[in-house]
């Protein structure tokens, strides 16, 4: 199983190098050679890639107490490809002097117009870079703003809600005590009456009696 790995490490180890070897030589070519020195040195990452993965399926065979070394080496290489990738990328777009001499002429004035622009242009790019960065730090302030500004409505509504329920039981009880109220109203006001009805049956009855007394007599 180890030595499927090794394999596979002298092949990447031979792709790299010559990957290495093409992209200090791009930025000395141009036009169509550079393109298609570029397009070869793309489809030998592509390759590179392939052979990490298969040694990383190697590495998942390998019994865990040996796994260590190899996970140490496959990481390694990785990091070694990714280096390649960014010194791929600067030398797409890198010059050798002669052919910055080609294409900008050998004019010395030319020159040195050609890098006053450019520095005009990384100084432009600089500003361009802060105001973006105060932008977003403005904006993750903002962000941070209306956050809390959620929350306190999110505790605002969470008080209007306990104190409109508040609302709705005192309202409860206040109607239940008025219909206890109405209830005994209503008895007192019975109460009185049968009273006065009463009264008005003694009072009749005395009235009775005094009269048939007198008569007698």
């Amino acid at each position: 199983m180890s030595s499927d790995f090794e394999t596979y490490e002298q092949d990447f180890g031979t792709l790299t190098a010559d990957i290495t070897n093409k992209i200090g030589r791009i930025p000395k070519l141009g036009g169509d050679e550079k393109k298609q020195m570029v397009v070869n040195v793309e489809k030998q990452f592509e390759e590179a890639k392939e052979l990490m993965e298969q040694m990383d399926l190697e590495v998942r065979e390998i019994p865990v107490q040996s796994r260590g070394m190899y996970n140490s080496r496959l990481k390694s290489y990785k990091q070694e490809l990714e280096k390649l990738e960014k010194d791929f990328k600067r030398s797409r777009i890198a010059y050798s002097d002669e052919v910055r001499n080609d294409l900008l002429g050998d004019d010395g004035n030319s020159s040195e117009s050609q890098r006053a622009h450019l520095l005009d242009n990384t100084e432009r790019l600089e500003r361009s870079s802060q105001r973006l960065e105060a932008g977003y730090q403005i904006a993750v302030e903002t962000e941070q703003i209306g956050q809390e500004i959620l929350e306190n409505l999110h505790h605002d509504r969470e008080k209007i809600q306990r104190s409109r329920d508040r609302l709705r039981e005192t309202d409860a009880n206040l109607g239940k005590s008025s219909r206890i109220l109405t209830g005994m109203l209503r008895r007192i006001i019975q109460n009185r009456i049968l009273m006065f009805v009463l009264g008005a049956i003694i009072l009749f009855t005395i009235v009775l009696a005094i009269y048939f007394s007198v008569r007698r007599h």
